[in-house]
């Protein structure tokens, strides 16, 4: 079991470029990931999806990639002497018919418009991807082992809430038989304190109101499938792949069989207990949202 919450970086050079890539992770029902690249690397963003993709299937991931060059990998300066000399030229002219004087210095013509060009390298971004591939797996084994490190302290946590739920529904079991006999037992005594005799025929009435209340408030389906659905957890809990998806359903059907024992039960302390079950259920389902 995984948690939907990390980190990871990764660091890796070549030819004196070094690309290094952080990796974060958050909770998302699912799955996306958000690439950042620099302008030179934008043709690499669907093969670091890729990678992200196969590791990772449930959460918002941010993937930043920053590169940082080294020698030899800078822009190269150019001067347009031709253009310099104009400059000079036009400048001397200027001052002589303004009478002005003093020094035409070399800093006065490199601040002019064109004359000194920086030309951009071009880069291939695919020439930089198995660079940017070992960062970017660097930093997806440590997203990977904390999200797992989490995981592990989500699973301890939600045994021990399925672990109270399982108490709450064996105490609801030993409760249920002793509703029919208190229900009858209430119907007999407000049949005494009204003061009448019963016939045979009341008698087999008296049975069938039973029997029906009975029917009614009859919850071993519902009880049982509960129990389905904690073995079916447990289940779950072996598996090495995603289970976010499956808890998700799971919460979903115990709230639904919860929900039913409490509106059947007729009984106030089966209610308490159903109060207490949904109590717990909700505490699980809130840690659900945060497993891949």
């Amino acid at each position: 079991m995984k948690s939907m919450t990390g980190y990871g970086r990764g660091e890796s050079s070549r030819k004196g470029c070094k690309v290094t890539v952080e990796i974060s992770s958050v909770n998302r029902r699912q799955g996306e990931v958000a690439v950042h690249l620099p302008r030179d690397l934008d043709a690499l963003e669907s093969r670091v999806r890729d990678e992200v993709n196969r590791k990772v299937s449930r959460g918002r991931v941010n993937v930043r990639v920053t590169m940082m060059s080294g020698e030899g990998s800078s822009g190269q300066a150019v001067i347009n002497v031709e253009l310099a000399k104009s400059y000079a030229r036009e400048y001397r002219k200027l001052a002589k018919s303004l009478s002005l004087f003093g020094e035409l210095g070399l800093e006065h013509l490199l601040r002019a418009p064109g004359v000194l060009q920086v030309s951009e390298q071009v880069v291939d971004a695919m020439d930089y991807w198995s660079v940017v591939q070992k960062s970017l797996r660097a930093g997806l084994t440590q997203l990977i082992a904390m999200r797992e490190k989490e995981g592990g302290h989500l699973k301890k946590d939600l045994v021990a809430r399925v672990k109270i739920m399982r108490r709450g529904v064996t105490h609801i079991q030993k409760r249920v038989p002793s509703v029919i006999k208190r229900y009858r037992k209430q119907l007999l005594g407000r049949i005494e304190n009204a003061g009448i005799q019963l016939t045979n025929e009341d008698n087999e009435r008296l049975l069938r109101e039973v029997v029906l209340f009975a029917e009614r408030s009859d919850i071993t389906e519902e009880m049982t499938r509960l129990q389905s659905h904690f073995v079916q957890f447990d289940d779950t809990l072996k598996k090495d792949e995603p289970v976010g998806r499956t808890l998700d359903f799971l919460t979903q059907e115990m709230n639904r069989e919860i929900n039913t024992i409490g509106s059947k039960a007729n009984d106030a302390e089966i209610s308490k207990l159903v109060v207490n079950l949904k109590a717990e259920l909700e505490k699980f389902r809130e840690q659900v949202q945060n497993v891949e």
